[in-house]
């Protein structure tokens, strides 16, 4: 999945880009977005594969493409909807909100769910006038017309809940209805993960109670700042962050925080050449996750043999003792992957 960064101009949100994925801005990309691809950092892999001691040391992390879009402008909006076309290309959103000069954080997020609101608004209601055009047109075979009764019916409750203020993502679509809008990429369908671009002090609970009741997922950082701690040596950060009363780097915890509120989730290969963490969205099956590995396993696929992380680690990080336990399960194809399975994929040959 894809990840867009967005908001409007002046959020600091090609200052993220770069602390998250460690790639400078490119001017000449400005216009069309740039793509970088980020590792998401886990801690229980790290453990495995210290203990696993494979013949690749590090442990080989799951990917996440972060796309830094341009910004929405305020005054003059004429290119916006180009740039809200961009934010389409993304699976998820990053909302990024000027913390470092601004507070009203709800009020910049309620402007750019406005802009999102008008943008699908404007896609699906040309859809609906071209439909009832097509349906005036009786000649058609009977299923064209009922597939056409059908969208057009989804469309109208989707045009409902824009005009109410709200997102098409309240309707609770199904998968076939999710399906039937996929090609018009609604803004407003798609995850939305809120990140308070800050200065040096962190925001209140108090505030972020109230943004999590407007978004589930709220992220907070002082990028800038955090960016130009990475340029530091070593010795100079630790003196810095001690000064400035930071713990750590807060760029691991915002990578996963927008991994997870993306809805993705991971699973881990182990072996003595190397232990993985693989992408995988919530509620896919074990057949997905093959998949992911390789087509062959998909295609091939026998069975699984699964371990939690929990039972994992109360193992000792040993399959062998997982299996005496009788804690190594063999799953089928419709098994539901759970975050930090192990997971073990039997094919035929």
């Amino acid at each position: 999945m894809k990840v867009g960064l967005v908001g409007f101009a002046g959020s600091g949100k090609s200052t993220v880009f770069q602390w998250l994925s460690g790639e400078k801005p490119d001017p000449a990309k400005v216009q069309q977005g740039q793509t970088a691809m980020v590792d998401v950092p886990d801690e229980r892999l790290r453990a495995i594969t210290a203990k696993y001691r494979p013949k690749k040391p590090e442990p080989v992390f799951a990917k996440m493409a972060l796309l830094d879009t341009p910004g929405l402008l305020t005054d003059e909006r004429k290119d916006n909807p180009r740039r809200l076309a961009i934010i389409r290309e993304a699976g998820a959103m990053v909302v990024v909100l000027d913390g470092f000069s601004r507070r009203d954080w709800d009020e910049q997020w309620q402007r750019f769910r406005e802009e999102c609101l008008l943008a699908d608004l404007e896609i699906v209601s040309n859809r609906i006038s071209r439909l009832e055009l097509q349906l005036k047109k009786r000649a058609r075979p009977a299923k064209e017309i009922e597939a056409d009764e059908l969208e057009l019916s989804l469309l109208r409750r989707i045009t409902h809940a824009l005009e109410q203020g709200q997102p098409a993502s309240v309707l609770g679509l199904s998968a076939e209805e999710e399906k039937t809008v996929r090609s018009f990429q609604l803004l407003t369908l798609k995850p939305e993960i809120l990140f308070i671009n800050r200065g040096e002090s962190p925001v209140p609970d108090a505030e972020l109670a109230k943004l999590r009741q407007l978004s589930p997922t709220v992220l907070q950082a002082p990028a800038q700042l955090e960016l130009e701690l990475q340029a530091l040596s070593v010795e100079d950060r630790a003196v810095f962050m001690h000064e400035l009363g930071l713990n750590q780097s807060l760029r691991e915890e915002v990578i996963r925080g927008i991994f997870y509120g993306a809805g993705r989730q991971v699973f881990f290969t182990v072996g003595e050449d190397e232990c993985r963490s693989w992408a995988l969205p919530v509620g896919a099956t074990v057949l997905e996750a093959a998949a992911c590995i390789h087509t062959d396993l998909a295609e091939k696929f026998v069975r699984a043999h699964v371990i939690s992380y929990a039972d994992f680690l109360a193992c000792g990080y040993s399959e062998k003792e997982a299996k005496n336990r009788g804690l190594m399960r063999t799953e089928g194809k419709t098994y539901v992957v759970q975050d930090g399975d192990i997971i073990h994929i039997l094919a035929s040959t």
